[in-house]
């Protein structure tokens, strides 16, 4: 199910230039007196994001008293889809762009899980070439917030203490970790026991491996026979293992967490991690004197063809049916206002979904704001997956391969079968 960009007609467009997105005064009867009690789920990689822009939105809006609540990615995207089926879940939630999970957009739309958000004013200012991960023709579902990417955090004391530099090739990645090892460290800190994190590596991999040379990838799966098992994904799995035979890693990645992961680096055991961007923010939270820096990863010795995985990582909908409905409405509208992007980001070390020139980038992620410009990004494979078993498959394949369990092109051909699965 490839999801290709929507027009935004005249008369809708029209009609959103005159919705306010001001927000007037709730209530618990949304209409009568007192105060709404608007509950909002996210992940816990955004704590710090949607927390600080919970306390600018309760501000202006003294009469919502917004309940937060966070998980991990792997708990909400198993737990989520149940919860609102069964009408007890968050008003406002977590949604993942695209169709590559069970709470992704696409998965949750076609339960009609999501209020239609296409009448909000935030819509005039998606860019075209996200359009097609936050709605169909049937609209838009979602509210996109923030540009995230895949790569190497590097810990620039522990890096200085190696005596390194990011490596710009594969051969340097390599060299590089034995200069990590030789001092007592391990280069990157993998956390293999956490599902979600055995995809990162293989996407920053893929990044380079396939989409520097087959952009449009994506749309010869769809549409052209492509396959996993006979692409350069083969390449990106092999390269995956080579690092962990290498000693690039830490010792027992499957019986490591993401959270232990990230502490190995704050703790200097760990030069860096291969993380989303919004792990910064937590390994500050960790310890405020790090100084970050986010590097793609080389995937090859022609620095010109490494590419990044960039694409919209947080999004919000708003649950059919609540309650609640207004303030969910006005909460979702601020996460869609510059004011609302600027924090979630500016706290998140993410760039806004939602460009405008007021942002300013953190500068860790400075090399992530200059490929986005330059379109060395490519976005997250997941998201244009036909259904939610090939990133499941996924894990459990990267779980397998670390375990000896399976080879390259087995776990290809798994992925293969679940993909032609959902078509």
């Amino acid at each position: 199910m490839f999801r290709f960009p929507r027009p935004l007609g005249l008369s809708l467009a029209l009609v959103l230039v005159s919705t306010s997105t001001a927000g007037c005064g709730m209530s618990a009867a949304e209409g009568g007196s007192g105060s709404v009690e608007l509950s909002v789920t996210a992940s816990a990689t955004d704590r710090s994001a949607m927390e600080s822009v919970v306390e600018e939105f309760q501000r202006l809006h003294p009469d919502v008293r917004v309940k937060t609540a966070f998980a991990d990615i792997n708990t909400l995207q198993k737990e989520l889809p149940d919860q609102l089926r069964a009408g007890r879940g968050p008003d406002v939630f977590t949604v993942w762009p695209g169709s590559g999970n069970p709470a992704s957009e696409a998965a949750l739309e076609d339960d009609d899980l999501l209020e239609n958000l296409s009448l909000r004013q935030f819509n005039l200012r998606i860019p075209e070439e996200i359009q097609s991960v936050v709605g169909t023709s049937g609209g838009s579902f979602v509210v996109p917030v923030s540009f995230s990417a895949i790569g190497a955090v590097w810990s620039v004391r522990t890096l200085d203490a190696v005596g390194g530099t990011p490596p710009r090739t594969w051969t340097e990645l390599l060299g590089l970790c034995d200069t990590a090892r030789e001092h007592g460290k391990v280069l990157l800190a993998l956390g293999n026991e956490t599902p979600w994190v055995r995809q990162l590596i293989t996407y920053a991999l893929v990044a380079t491996t396939v989409y520097a040379d087959e952009p449009d990838f994506d749309i010869g799966m769809q549409f052209t026979g492509k396959t996993f098992a006979d692409s350069a994904w083969k390449t990106a799995l092999r390269k995956y293992l080579e690092m962990d035979e290498r000693g690039c890693f830490n010792t027992g990645t499957l019986d490591t967490t993401y959270e232990e992961s990230l502490d190995q680096v704050a703790a200097g055991q760990a030069v860096g991690t291969v993380q989303i961007a919004s792990a910064l923010s937590e390994l500050r939270a960790a310890d405020p004197g790090l100084d970050l820096r986010m590097t793609a990863l080389p995937a090859t010795d022609e620095p010109a063809d490494t590419r990044m995985p960039g694409a919209v990582s947080a999004a919000y909908g708003v649950r059919a049916g609540t309650p609640r409905r207004k303030a969910a409405l006005a909460f979702v509208d601020f996460l869609g206002s510059e004011a609302g992007q600027n924090l979630y980001n500016r706290t998140g070390a993410t760039l806004p979904a939602l460009p405008n020139e007021s942002f300013t980038a953190d500068p860790a992620i400075k090399e992530v704001t200059t490929r986005q410009k330059a379109g060395t990004t490519v976005s997250f494979m997941d998201q244009h997956w036909p259904n939610s078993q090939v990133q499941q498959t996924h894990f459990e394949q990267i779980e397998a391969l670390f375990a000896g369990r399976t080879d390259v092109g087995k776990a290809l051909e798994a992925m293969d079968a679940a993909y032609l699965r959902g078509e």
